[in-house]
């Protein structure tokens, strides 16, 4: 190993420098590793093959140039980015059993990991905001979902994401480090916190506030818009008010529990010390599920996307 270690003694604690640090991972026996691993990679194919083919028919076709179909992209990008950062070096872990990365490159993975799991909460906050608009005030809606509001929104997603995580991570690059496991699949910024003996409560109370605020800012957003909906519908009792609701919000909140709910299985698991390998079991799904089934659901809910799909998937399988 070509790092070494240097221990400098303060007091009962030992502060290591190295660029070098253990991965937990999973503990899979050798008959296990090859059927794990081709099944990983069929599910990173299926899912870069499905949200990049998503992305090149919004993008191909300028019927699909639309605020709903635009917005919608910043999601499989998200998939993308949070699953290409995750999946190939987990993969490589579990075959060659090679469970060491350097440190800034778990920070790396660690970054990009808490910026997917932030942007899918803005991303599906501003496509309510646009279904809100479409519903509510349908004969406004080209006039304020204009090519600028769109770009606007997906820039301020990011920007937003990108700013909160960037505190997140640059709060725990500060601490020193007294080990070198990392106690999970894959580098996050609580395994990376807990390396250090220093004192990390103000860490643990912006972790806090960072999870708060996104929470509270995704549900109260869902719950604002979709009761004024609800209400809309409910008052003008009109039958195709009610189907475009119905067709233009139900991918939309599908999406949005699927994230919420294992969002909050990996958040309820990280209390419970007892259950490691379900823990980290729970963090992957959480990149891996949403991933799969967003472009799947939106496809095939949205119609004219849906159509559009099978349009150009007809005239590759046959080209007559």
């Amino acid at each position: 190993m070509s790092s070494c270690f240097v221990f400098k003694i303060m007091g009962a604690n030992s502060t290591i420098s190295s660029d070098l640090l253990e991965i937990q991972g999973f503990h899979i026996a050798p008959p296990f590793r090859y059927p794990l691993f081709f099944s990983l990679l069929l599910v990173y194919s299926s899912l870069l093959l499905s949200n990049l083919g998503v992305l090149l028919v919004i993008f191909s076709d300028r019927s699909l140039h639309q605020p709903m179909y635009l917005l919608f992209c910043n999601l499989p990008l998200n998939d993308l980015i949070g699953n290409t950062v995750l999946l190939p070096r987990l993969m490589m872990h579990i075959v060659t059993g090679e469970l060491y990365i350097s440190y800034w490159q778990c920070v790396v993975q660690a970054f990009y990991s808490h910026t997917f799991g932030s942007a899918s909460h803005m991303i599906l906050i501003i496509m309510a905001i646009d279904r809100y608009i479409a519903i509510c005030h349908p004969l406004r809606y080209s006039a304020i979902m204009t090519s600028w509001t769109v770009t606007g929104l997906s820039a301020a997603a990011w920007s937003i994401s990108i700013v909160l995580v960037s505190v997140l991570i640059g709060l725990t690059v500060r601490l020193s480090r007294c080990t070198n496991v990392i106690q999970n699949a894959y580098c996050d910024n609580a395994s990376l916190f807990k390396l250090s003996c220093d004192d990390i409560s103000i860490n643990n109370i912006y972790g806090l506030f960072f999870t708060v605020l996104l929470f509270t800012c995704s549900m109260g957003c869902m719950a604002i818009t979709y009761i004024r909906i609800v209400l809309l519908c409910w008052i003008r009792k009109n039958k195709e008010l009610n189907k475009r609701a119905v067709q233009t919000c139900a991918s939309h909140l599908v999406l949005y529990l699927i994230m919420m709910c294992s969002g909050f299985l990996t958040i309820i698991l990280h209390r419970f010390r007892e259950y490691p390998y379900l823990r980290q079991i729970a963090y992957v799904l959480f990149h891996v599920v949403p991933a799969n089934l967003n472009p799947v659901i939106y496809g095939l809910q949205t119609k004219l996307l849906r159509d559009k799909i099978l349009y150009y998937v007809q005239r590759k399988v046959s080209p007559n």
